[in-house]
């Protein structure tokens, strides 16, 4: 959790030191990896909090990466969306943590890390 933590906390100053009118024609271009980001880290909360990580801590990061974007109310209900579906997605199919549980935590860890990382080079000041 921690790298991708790190690796979130620097997309988030990355992007909240974008000029707010260049931030905002921004968007386009980097919308879909952070919506999908959203997803992923609604899969790691499920994921980790089933596997014997107690807390809210992928809840916090998806609540940095709003803070950050500050998005109008309809953008910010498809990233909540996007957070909600991948938090489902596993908790509609795994009620005790399993090997498969186990390997998906660390491939949505490396997708996150990696999405996070390409938003934050790309788009980031």
């Amino acid at each position: 959790m921690v790298r991708l933590s790190y690796v979130v906390l620097a997309l988030s100053a990355a992007l909240a030191a974008t000029p707010p009118g260049l931030a905002r024609a921004a968007e386009g271009p980097y919308e879909d990896g952070l919506l999908r980001l959203s997803e992923v880290l609604g899969a790691l909360h499920f994921l980790r909090n089933l596997c014997g990580e107690k807390g809210d801590a992928w809840r916090a990061e998806m609540e940095k990466l709003l803070a950050t974007e500050n998005p109008d109310p309809a953008r910010r209900a498809r990233f909540v969306a996007r957070f909600n579906r991948g938090y489902r997605s596993f908790a509609d199919n795994y009620t005790s943590c399993t090997a498969s549980a186990t390997e998906a935590i660390v491939r949505y860890m490396k997708e996150g890390e990696d999405l996070a990382r390409e938003i934050a080079v790309r788009y980031g000041n």
